[in-house]
């Protein structure tokens, strides 16, 4: 059997297992046989959130070197699992109630069919991203089709185009924040560590400082989107908790860090190895936290499909199923697992040069992004706010280079023995030079890509989704 079969050969025995599942928890009636073929779609939407989004908290983990890919795999598929399985059912309010107007009012039939071409199309979409290397975001997709098949259904009035409007901003605030972010925390561990003469003094002060932050932040963030039925967020309580968690974080880095000290040289190199288990934490707790709300993009049109076969007002279900989230949870995993080192390459290696240092300013920027993102009630995209990290970490150690070698004690022009026997002039070959440099701080054509898939994931999901509508309300005709 080819290699490439097995994974898909798997694949298709989940999605017969989401069938099964379906058929299994949902009652008789008429609409049954359109609920377990939403339960289908809504596996594959599992498996291709999965295999995009891995790379969105493993990406830069695995370009520095920092965790093989194999384990990173493992990793990200424990903790999204559990953080679907654990957190996820209080965030899942279906998508049609923040995307649809009341001048919508579809039939229990339209709204199922609207759902199920929303959901095959977004994942659709993810899955050629998937396949050209392209990371994406799951929820733009998943809006995208919503929109598309409720206008093809009812009309440019069926959708709230505020909240449309709303998700389109974000497109931009996302990556410039993630970036900001992660190269304001990456300029400051240049001050305070990298650029000392004593390195490993200067980080023995201020590495499980850093750690303190991140535990602090990621408490504060888990204690947000924790599920209402276990604990009940508060201001107050929140800050508490960041607070005992920093110290925490604190008191078991600081010995640790010294401990390790007394066996490294004072390199950057060496001293960037402190980095690498805070890292790993914090990928491994972004998966969690990825795994609690983006389940919500499959799962959420599955709970106004099984309202709307309820003939249900509301068009969510109060919490999800146990089967629902099993199929959104293992989906997720599955696909992590199958597919997806293809997007964790192009985010952690093709980008731009990561270390553990520059990974771990990109955690700790995604954490700080999206706490500060809750905290104002911003739907903001988590892929958008990982792959602008790692932008802003390669931008500004590009810019850091450029002024490096304008400000060199030998001018750049005498790097070059005799640059009229490689180039048409001198100033020619400094040219060609700088673009190289610039080349391997940041590849130009990978930000282009990228940001091309970025502008055409919702519309072109949009409309799709309304072909894909058409087509299935001619078959059921």
């Amino acid at each position: 059997m080819p290699r490439t079969a097995l994974p898909l050969g798997i694949a298709l025995l989940f999605l017969l297992l989401a069938a099964a599942l379906a058929a299994v928890g949902i009652p008789e009636g008429p609409l049954r046989w359109l609920v377990i073929l939403g339960a289908v779609a809504t596996g594959y939407m599992a498996l291709n959130i999965g295999a995009n989004d891995v790379a969105n908290n493993m990406g830069p983990a695995v370009g520095a070197k920092a965790i093989p890919i194999v384990a990173a795999l493992a990793i990200a598929a424990v903790f999204d699992a559990a953080g679907a399985l654990l957190a996820g059912s209080d965030v899942i309010d279906t998508l049609a109630n923040e995307l649809l107007t009341r001048e919508a009012d579809f039939s229990g039939t339209t709204l199922i069919l609207v759902m199920i071409a929303a959901l095959i199309t977004a994942a659709s979409w993810l899955n050629l991203s998937t396949f050209v290397g392209a990371p994406v975001s799951t929820t733009h997709a998943i809006v995208g089709g919503v929109v598309g098949a409720a206008v093809a259904a009812g009309g440019v009035g069926a959708v709230a185009w505020s909240t449309i409007a709303m998700i389109a901003v974000t497109w931009t605030i996302s990556p410039i924040l993630g970036g900001a972010i992660a190269a304001a925390i990456h300029a400051a561990i240049r001050i305070t560590i990298t650029r000392r003469a004593d390195k490993l003094a200067a980080a023995q002060t201020w590495v499980p400082i850093l750690v303190a932050a991140m535990a602090g932040i990621f408490a504060m963030y888990l204690a947000t989107k924790s599920p209402g039925h276990f604990w009940q967020s508060n201001p107050a309580t929140t800050m508490a908790l960041g607070l005992i968690f920093a110290a925490l974080g604190w008191a078991v880095a600081m010995p640790w860090v010294r401990m390790r000290s007394l066996v490294l040289e004072n390199r950057k190199k060496q001293v960037a190895r402190l980095f690498r288990p805070p890292l790993i934490v914090a990928a491994a707790l972004l998966s969690f936290a990825h795994g609690s709300n983006d389940v919500a993009n499959a799962l959420g049109p599955l709970m106004a499909i099984l309202a709307a076969a309820r003939t249900t007002p509301d068009l969510a279900l109060q919490s999800a199923p146990l089967w629902t989230l099993a199929i959104g949870a293992f989906g997720i995993a599955m696909g992590i697992a199958l597919f997806g080192p293809r997007v964790i390459h192009t985010v952690g290696v093709q980008i731009t040069k990561l270390n553990e240092i520059r990974a771990f300013c990109v955690a700790l920027s995604a954490a700080i992004t999206l706490l500060a993102a809750s905290a104002f009630g911003l739907p903001i995209s988590s892929t958008h706010v990982a792959v602008g990290a790692v932008f802003g970490v390669g931008f500004l150690r590009e810019y850091l280079a450029i002024r490096d070698m304008k400000g060199a004690a030998v001018p750049v022009e005498t790097q070059f023995v005799d640059a009229a026997m490689l180039n048409d002039t001198p100033q020619l070959a400094i040219a060609r030079e700088r673009r190289y440099e610039r080349r391997y701080l940041v590849r130009r054509l990978k930000v282009a890509r990228i940001g091309a898939t970025w502008l055409v994931t919702l519309p072109a999901s949009a409309g799709l989704a309304a072909i894909v509508y058409l087509l299935l309300d001619i078959a059921i005709a």
